[in-house]
């Protein structure tokens, strides 16, 4: 853990608003104090306590990935634990302190050794660190692919998914799966009995299919509005079911291209604002800069804001990082402490993860500072700089 670390004269971003020219203590790699200045300049630090005049820059809680398959030329899709220690490092660059990373399906073998190399690099991070693993399938719908291959998914199947939990060792965190495959509620269970969160994606489950799914447990959804049964004045289908019940959760990737700003305001006008999340689902060579770009072993090429698969030109996934979602997202007028809630308490509540997200004494030491152009400045994991440019 770090020593003592005092950032002040920032413009605090907390789950409680904004608040201006204020200072947070870190100790121990948890927060000490969170302070206004006069308070600041009253208070005696101990003599090995850095301090640091942010400058009147934003200090927020650092961002959480729940969905991020790659960065900079390193993925899940490497099957090695060097690679997703490598994603932690450069993560950290870009104010991401807590990640999930995010497996796509595959061969059974070839998903197991995934699975073990995610693991082999948790308790090793040097930068973010790993909640635990967000398995993206099997258990979709070949009728809602995206660019996963139909050969890759399954029906639900226990045995398999003991194999899959067995394998990463109690560490998977949340799993995208098609509510309306048969079996799936069995599934579900076993699931929610191991604390994992259910998210319904990759689905062309009927609104009827949803229902039943959120009353077996799958009360979250992926990349929402994306690759799902889309809403329809006869069958809301899985967007209409998001939308109506208000208990169950939304990802959102404010990419500009994967979701229109006005569907992404429509979704904050009528859901929970505490049950949406700002992912990436950013792919391998996000932020690469040189070199031939590859996801999920094949060859795809950047457009703006996202990846399309060089054969074919299908939308492969999103080059989003986390600081640029919270930029879109106040451009289409979202509030800014409502934007950096999405990208840091709402993604650790919907895992149900205490203590991390938001700036409040006692909690994780995980912090941001970034200034008005939205340029990362300091990043403060465990209470430990990773990253300072001020």
């Amino acid at each position: 853990m770090g020593s003592s670390l005092c950032l002040h004269n920032g413009m605090l971003i907390s789950g409680y608003g904004l608040m201006p020219v204020c200072a947070v203590l870190f100790e121990n790699g948890q927060i000490a104090d969170v302070f206004n200045e006069k308070r600041f300049a009253q208070k005696k630090f101990d003599s090995g306590t850095r301090i640091i005049d942010v400058q009147g820059h934003y200090i927020a809680p650092g961002f959480i990935d729940n969905h991020i398959h790659g960065f900079m030329g390193f993925g899940t899709d490497d099957r090695t634990t060097e690679s997703i220690l490598e994603m932690s490092k450069h993560l950290a660059q870009y104010g991401v302190t807590s990640f999930c990373p995010t497996i796509y399906p595959q061969e059974t073998s070839d998903f197991i050794k995934t699975i073990r190399a995610c693991v082999g690099a948790m308790g090793k991070e040097t930068g973010a660190k790993i909640l635990g693993l967000h398995l993206e399938g099997p258990f979709i719908s070949a009728e809602k692919l995206g660019v996963q291959r139909a050969e890759t998914v399954k029906l639900p199947d226990v045995e398999l998914m003991e194999r899959f939990w067995e394998a990463a060792e109690g560490r998977i965190t949340n799993m995208t799966v098609a509510p309306e495959l048969k079996g799936m509620r069995e599934l579900a269970l076993y699931c929610v009995q191991k604390g994992i969160t259910l998210q319904a994606g990759h689905t062309n489950a009927t609104y009827e299919n949803m229902v039943e799914g959120f009353q077996a447990g799958i009360l979250h959804s992926t990349h929402f509005y994306n690759a799902m049964s889309s809403l329809h004045h006869r069958n809301p289908g899985a967007v209409g079911a998001v939308l109506s019940h208000p208990e169950v959760g939304a990802e959102i990737i404010a990419d500009g291209v994967h979701v229109h700003p006005e569907l992404v305001r429509l979704l904050m006008r009528d859901k929970d604002l505490n049950r949406i999340v700002l992912i990436t689902d950013a792919l391998k060579p996000t932020e690469q800069k040189t070199g031939p770009l590859f996801a999920n072993n094949e060859e795809v090429v950047i457009e703006g804001e996202i990846f399309r698969r060089k054969a074919d030109n299908v939308i492969a996934g999103s080059s989003l990082t986390m600081i640029r979602g919270i930029k879109n997202l106040v451009s289409w007028g979202v509030a800014i402490e409502t934007a950096v809630k999405m990208a840091s308490a709402n993604p650790a509540s919907v895992l149900g993860i205490p203590r991390l997200g938001n700036l409040i004494p006692g909690w994780a030491a995980d912090a941001v500072v970034f200034d008005k152009q939205y340029n990362v400045l300091i990043t403060i994991i465990d209470g430990e700089i990773k990253k300072d440019i001020l």
